[in-house]
């Protein structure tokens, strides 16, 4: 595994930069609970500095050709891929995640994105409107210095995802990791220098709640852009809209994935256990309310139990693992409350609900049977890996069922009977469904939420028409007239 110590805390205006009369940050292994690394939250004078890169640099890397942002992007995907695997590696180290996960899922998606905006550089065109003998065209102009705030699930990916569009449309960035997972914007913004981004194009400051506060409530801030809880949106969305400053949210969710009993049992049972468990739970989009039809629950139990028993929980810094520990310890205290509500609600324990006793902050896949609507752990996010399995038996039912939440970010139906799965997904109010399938996002397509789960979308070119805007321009070909 590679040294987890980065030069510096923040990387603003090209270089590292470090003020240590911040407040210390240490960096906890979730694996171990050992500290593996010492950084520093931002001072104002950090943030002062890079907001001021950010703004300074905006004006000629908008000025640039959009397909020569592209080239500098599609670089840095190149560079991405080619350290794939010592960029997994911090990964695992900065989040606990199974090295066997973070060599498919994290650095090679935010390469993706890299490589994907790059290639739409050329495609930002407006139109042209005939108005008779007058025309008007369209251009989209970029909206300034953008902020990002990522979450400590998918720090890398969370990280080029706002970075890609946001820097192709002609912004500056700067971004501002989870606390408890600092380590991976930092190579980002190391890769993208080393691929050609001016100074000050993309700047990472450290931070809790206080940092992220003053780069939404700064005047020199155009966007901000979120991935975090609901109720953290919520005072985000509030402080951005305080300024009229655009956003995108994207948030949590307690999402429906809907088992008909015609289901094919093998996949339903491999969804469930993606939308529950890989990252150990740790995913805003995952089905984790499973409602099974009741003419097959006890098939479907049975099953479920008998592949989980056999996850191999251990060192995320081993290639055998699957399933690694929780991000924290104060994750895994409120996953352990949520157990014990489970228990005491009635909820029937089929597996799991134990913190294993070992260093670090591990507890068993846990999945609970017979839950009913009402219970805490089917209405509250938990973001962890406790599975909830709820009986149905009609489609009027469970649709009405699957959309009695505030929040609407995802949703799936597995069914042999393909009209069904469209009506259902049609159905189902959330910004991403899948049928007979769960959690695929590739940055081709739109991912975000609807209700309580967020406003805006990530990827895809409807990314585009977040981190830019539209400027009319109307041309007058004949003399003006007045009436008087």
């Amino acid at each position: 595994m590679m040294q987890a110590q980065p030069k510096a805390s923040h990387f603003v205006n090209g270089q590292y930069l470090e003020d240590a009369g911040g407040t210390a940050l240490p960096v906890i292994f979730p694996g171990t609970g050992e500290t593996i690394a010492q950084l520093h939250e931002a001072t104002p004078d950090v943030v002062e500095a890079a907001l001021a890169a950010a703004k300074a640099a905006q004006g000629p890397w908008a000025a640039l050709m959009p397909v020569e942002r592209g080239r500098i992007l599609r670089r840095a995907a190149d560079i991405m891929r080619a350290r794939n695997r010592e960029l997994s590696e911090l990964e695992t180290l900065d989040t606990g995640k199974p090295i066997q996960e973070t060599l498919v899922a994290d650095a090679t998606s935010a390469a993706d994105a890299l490589e994907y905006f790059g290639g739409l550089a050329g495609t930002l065109t407006g139109e042209h409107v005939p108005l008779g003998a007058d025309w008007a065209y369209t251009m989209r102009v970029p909206l300034g210095v953008c902020v990002g705030l990522g979450a400590w699930n998918y720090p890398t990916q969370v990280a080029a995802w706002k970075a890609a569009p946001a820097l192709i449309c002609g912004n500056t960035m700067v971004f501002k990791p989870s606390e408890q997972t600092p380590l991976s914007a930092l190579k980002l913004a190391e890769i993208l220098l080393e691929a050609g981004a001016p100074p000050g194009v993309f700047n990472v400051v450290q931070g809790a709640g206080t940092v992220g506060r003053a780069l939404v409530e700064d005047p020199r801030v155009a966007k901000v852009s979120l991935t975090g809880s609901a109720e953290t949106g919520k005072k985000v969305y509030a402080g951005a809209a305080a300024q009229m400053k655009h956003v995108t949210m994207e948030l949590g969710g307690k999402s429906p994935l809907i088992i008909f009993d015609d289901a094919e049992l093998e996949s339903a049972v491999s969804a469930a256990i993606n939308a529950n468990f890989f990252a150990t739970g740790q995913v805003c989009s995952n089905g984790t309310r499973v409602f099974v039809h009741r003419a097959i629950k006890e098939a479907f139990l049975a099953r479920l139990v008998e592949r989980v028993s056999k996850a191999v929980i251990g060192d995320p810094r081993d290639e055998a693992t699957n399933l690694g520990p929780m991000v924290s310890e104060e994750q895994l205290a409120i996953v352990c409350s949520y157990v014990e509500k489970g228990k005491a609600e009635g909820a029937r324990l089929v597996h799991g609900g134990t913190r294993l006793d070992r260093p670090g902050a591990f507890i068993e896949p846990t999945i609970f049977a017979d839950v009913t609507d009402e219970m805490t752990i089917a209405r509250e996010e938990i973001f962890g890996p406790v599975m909830s399995v709820l009986d149905f038996d009609t489609e009027e039912e469970v649709i009405a069922r699957a959309n009695a939440t505030d929040l609407g970010l995802s949703g799936a139906v597995f069914t042999r009977d393909l009209t069904r799965g469209h009506r259902v997904v049609h159905a189902i109010e959330a910004g991403s469904v899948w049928i007979n399938q769960y959690n695929l996002t590739p940055v081709e397509v739109p991912f975000g939420g609807m209700k309580g789960s967020g406003v805006g979308r990530e990827n895809s070119r409807a990314a585009l028409e977040n981190y830019s805007q539209l400027k009319t321009v109307y041309v007058g070909m004949t003399p003006v007239e007045a009436a008087y």
